[in-house]
């Protein structure tokens, strides 16, 4: 049985001004697919390769695939559900699969406006693809799709979505296969070398309330640091890798198994031949102060904070668990042990004020990152910070959520008002750290690292793919205000998926009903008790109910998080 996957041509001037970005997801797959026999799978990556749906048509007729699969994330996901089109088109009798976090979540969205996707894989994928292709191989497609946990279809008009699938309990059982990628194609940019992207955790024990990642993963599962770095060396030895960036949320969360990593990293010598990045919290990094020089000698150069905003309003609106004079101390302390720190802050939302932008860009000079970067808030329609304020939300074309268009319109400010501020943060920021910091601070490395980010954004400004500016008539004449960013307002939210939604928020709402009555009920049975009165006890099962609601829920680290949310699911 034949197998084809598609990475889908989107690009959006975000994260890519990088470099090219290998996509994990694939190799991840087809090395769980040939452990349980498939060898016939073909990779076409048609966003590293520009492949429009002309040439990508003629391959898939070259190929005559039984399945064709696709991913995407919310902004690709139009992209993907035409190559899929473009699969019923010219290889009909292929299944057309679609996986990915957004299909995860709106299935019935994606079921609704791509009649054509045959299934969608709903979540973690290796184990139900495995199933699935299973099923395809042995004939049994569709006839025993109900069977299979963690899928969505049609079945005539109605939309059906099975059983949620467990989460992979064993990581070590996937053995990705990096062979399927053109290594030669993925290039950090600022070091000019092979960039991967492996994972050594999956899953975020934190409720961020604007992402998606603790929905979608789960649980919080670990991998053995001891077989992630064998992963490495095999990248570094056969694919020709010189920097990787740990996919994991926040791989310092296991802070035993993180030490281990780079313990056994130092023992095989491959600090020497490869450098590496990764996103945490700014708690971690207090909490790790006195480990960060020997994380430096593991060959962590660049890690990513989510400071996420200047203003702490905006720190407690997305539930984070940090302050703004802890992120200034978490970035003096990185700059220390001379590791690059880049502050991300999350900007647009309805509350954003021309002077609140310039906090940011003040407050950014002030903790001096080597790197800052502005995104604009992006409204997934999966997340809880959504469902607070989706009366708010006018743009549902979703190939604009994509952390650099302004989806959001502050209540004070156009959205080219918006683009116009954080552009001008940007040009301020890096101005004067190519004048003065730059070319003169630091080692020969640090030099040559920054001036190659330096390098990758000049690129990106002069091709007009920064910011996706080329997209939009921002370099025409016309008022910052009347700015066109190319919205198809044709888009909805199709009446399935809001259904849906309204039925999930009736459910966590009755749930919170329920916890808030018996932290009442206990309240009151303790002040009986307290004045002497009240001989009834509680019995097993109302004491196993009031431990739930009042138990705290505590992180691996130690941790509380603000507030749990329920999932919008």
């Amino acid at each position: 049985m034949r197998i084809v996957f598609v990475h889908p041509n989107y690009h959006s001037g975000g994260a890519e001004i990088a470099g090219n970005w290998p996509p994990a997801w694939v190799a991840y797959l087809t090395g769980h697919l040939r452990a349980a026999g498939y060898d016939d799978i073909h990779f076409i990556d048609a966003m590293t390769n520009h492949i429009d749906h002309g040439a990508l048509r003629v391959k898939l007729a070259e190929l005559q695939p039984d399945v064709v699969g696709v991913t995407a994330i919310t902004p690709s996901i139009y992209e993907a559900e035409e190559v899929l089109r473009d699969a019923a088109e010219v290889v009909p009798n292929a299944v057309r699969v679609l996986g990915g976090v957004h299909a995860t979540f709106m299935y019935r969205q994606v079921l609704t406006e791509a009649p054509w996707v045959d299934v969608i894989v709903r979540g973690e994928g290796e184990e139900i693809v495995v199933e699935l292709m299973n099923a395809i191989a042995e004939g049994r497609w569709p006839a025993d799709r109900k069977s299979i946990k963690g899928l969505a279809f049609h079945d005539g008009d109605e939309i059906v979505a099975t059983p949620a699938a467990s989460t992979v309990k064993d990581l070590e059982k996937i053995n990705p296969d990096w062979s399927i990628l053109e290594w030669e194609k993925y290039i950090y940019i600022p070091l000019g070398v092979r960039v991967a992207i492996p994972n050594m955790a999956r899953g975020c024990p934190f409720t961020c309330s604007f992402c998606s990642q603790w929905k979608f993963w789960r649980d919080y599962r670990v991998r053995d640091p001891i077989a992630v770095v064998d992963e490495i060396e095999d990248l570094v030895d056969n694919h020709g890798v010189g920097f990787f960036i740990l996919a994991d949320e926040e791989p310092t969360i296991n802070k035993k198994k993180f030490i281990q990593f780079c313990e056994e990293l130092i023992a095989r010598g491959l600090p020497e031949r490869v450098q590496w990045g990764i996103n945490t919290r700014v708690t971690d990094i207090y909490r790790d102060r006195d480990l960060l020089s020997f994380y430096r000698k593991a060959g962590l150069v660049h890690i990513s904070l989510g400071t996420e905003a200047a203003a702490q309003m905006k720190l407690n609106q997305f539930n984070k668990e940090t302050t703004v004079a802890q992120n200034k101390e978490a970035i003096r302390l990185l700059r220390e042990a001379d590791i690059f720190v880049e502050a991300q802050f999350i900007v647009g939302l309805d509350n954003e004020t021309p002077e609140t932008l310039e906090e940011t860009y003040r407050m950014a000079w002030d903790w001096q990152p080597d790197l800052a970067n502005w995104a604009m808030y992006t409204p997934w329609p999966f997340t809880p910070l959504f469902q607070e304020l989706r009366d708010q939300v006018e743009v549902f074309d979703y190939s604009k959520y994509n952390f650099v268009t302004p989806i959001m319109k502050p209540k004070e400010m156009t959205r080219g008002r918006l683009l116009e501020g954080v552009l001008n943060n940007y040009r301020r920021f890096y101005m004067q750290k190519a004048l003065f910091h730059y070319p003169w601070r630091g080692t020969g490395y640090r030099r040559r690292y920054l001036l190659g980010c330096l390098k990758a954004f000049l690129r990106a400004g002069v091709q007009r793919q920064f910011y996706d500016l080329g997209k939009t008539d921002y370099f025409s004449f016309k008022s910052r205000d009347e700015l066109d960013f190319g919205f198809d307002m044709s888009r909805t939210i199709a009446d399935a998926q809001m259904a849906d939604w309204e039925a999930s928020a009736d459910k966590a709402a009755r749930a919170a009903e329920r916890r808030e009555a018996v932290r009442a009920q206990m309240k009151e049975r303790a002040a009986a008790r307290a004045c002497g009165g009240g001989s009834e006890q509680l019995s097993d099962d109302e004491l196993e109910q009031a431990d739930k609601a009042a138990r705290p829920f505590r992180m691996p680290n130690g941790a509380r998080p603000a507030a749990i949310r329920e999932p919008a699911e």
